[in-house]
């Protein structure tokens, strides 16, 4: 049933965002190019081809993560007179002049005629290393394209305004057999940079030099791409508008408020989904756990009947009598009179006078020594 379900709003959202309907396209492309011809000056004869007319894609939901979209474009939209930069490696063994020459010739022989400028890597190092030379050749130049071989090199070396205003350069991969159309068609097509910071992003597909049914068909292939390549699921995008740098947005396409309800729907399964996953997880954590558990208490029994043993029984101890406690202290003070002396005793104390066997006295040695002979 989830799986239908799924499958339901994926094709609620496929037939939501069909196409865009061509009439009233073509009758906001007119207005606009109305617009600016009242806007162009008098004293020109044509219409300014550098005026840019580009798309504005809002959506139901800002997207979780970003992503940049390549579109193709049946038509050009960029004019003849746009100049384009070419950043390529250093070859080796040859130096900064001659790898120009050599890309310049590869360029003239697979026919390759929109890049108007070569600036190798080490020139790039180089000459370019101050800001205000950034800053110079970010003006000179209205598109930037790289060889995929040097392209993760670049960023350090562009500076934060290529970035900022989002003309950091295209890879291109110059070692392919159809390099022509490769590079015609990134030079051509147009790119979307959706961002996780919004809901609303844009992109480029036409100029005011172009007739109205050129730039309908331009933004039917773009609605068609991005509808198809956005990452996210059911019916994402909400408005779409055209506009040029100095004209207000036109309504081009305005989805249905089923197209809302799809949405919800799809987001619901998705928490229910997620919920469900996390249950699951649980339970089996659960499982584990307890298994572990009975593993671990049926070790523990096997361990307890291998090594059981009779316990000896405990007898109650008496207390002793006063018979027994004066027995105790006697033979102590036995023991310390049998002890040896040290010899710091022994030279402590004086020793005892000798008894005579006669008289029974005692003389020591200092009156022995005190005896005056006798005078004959």
């Amino acid at each position: 049933m989830r799986v239908r379900l799924t499958r339901e709003a994926d094709s609620m959202a496929e037939t939501a965002e069909v196409g865009v309907d061509r009439g009233q396209v073509k009758k906001a492309v007119q207005a606009l190019q109305a617009f600016l011809k009242t806007k162009s000056t008098g004293d020109s004869l044509f219409l300014d081809d550098t005026q840019q007319i580009s798309l504005l894609f809002t959506l139901w939901k800002i997207p979780k993560k970003p992503q940049t979209i390549r579109i193709p474009l049946p038509h050009g939209q960029r004019p003849d007179t746009d100049e384009v930069c070419l950043f390529t490696r250093d070859e080796p063994n040859m130096t900064s002049d001659q790898t120009i020459r050599f890309y310049k010739k590869l360029l003239q022989e697979k026919g390759v005629t929109n890049i108007s400028e070569v600036i190798p890597y080490k020139v790039l190092k180089t000459e370019y290393k101050p800001y205000e030379a950034k800053r110079r050749l970010l003006g000179n130049y209205d598109m930037f394209l790289s060889d995929d071989r040097v392209r993760r090199l670049l960023p350090s070396h562009l500076g934060k305004h290529f970035y900022e205003r989002k003309r950091e350069p295209l890879c291109v991969n110059l070692q392919s057999k159809n390099l022509a159309r490769d590079i015609s068609r990134v030079i051509q097509g147009s790119s979307l940079k959706v961002t996780n910071k919004g809901c609303c992003c844009m992109a480029r597909i036409a100029h005011a030099g172009m007739t109205a049914d050129e730039v309908t068909e331009n933004v039917e292939a773009a609605f068609q791409t991005v509808s198809t390549k956005l990452r996210t699921k059911g019916p994402v995008i909400k408005l779409v508008h055209i506009k040029s740098q100095t004209s207000v947005s036109l309504p081009v396409y305005t989805s249905n408020l089923n197209s809302l309800t799809a949405l919800e729907d799809a987001q619901k399964q998705a928490e229910t989904a997620k919920k469900e996953a996390v249950a699951k997880k649980r339970a089996k954590r659960s499982k584990k756990a307890e298994e572990a558990k009975k593993s671990k208490d049926t070790e523990e029994v096997k361990t307890t009947e291998g090594t059981e043993e009779e316990i000896p029984q405990l007898v109650p101890v008496g207390t002793p009598s006063k018979k027994a406690k004066l027995e105790k202290t006697s033979k102590k003070k036995k023991q310390l009179e049998k002890a040896p002396r040290t010899a710091a005793g022994k030279k402590g104390r004086k020793p005892q006078n000798k008894i005579n066997k006669k008289g029974g006295k005692a003389e020591s040695k200092k009156e022995k020594k005190r005896k005056v002979p006798r005078v004959k």
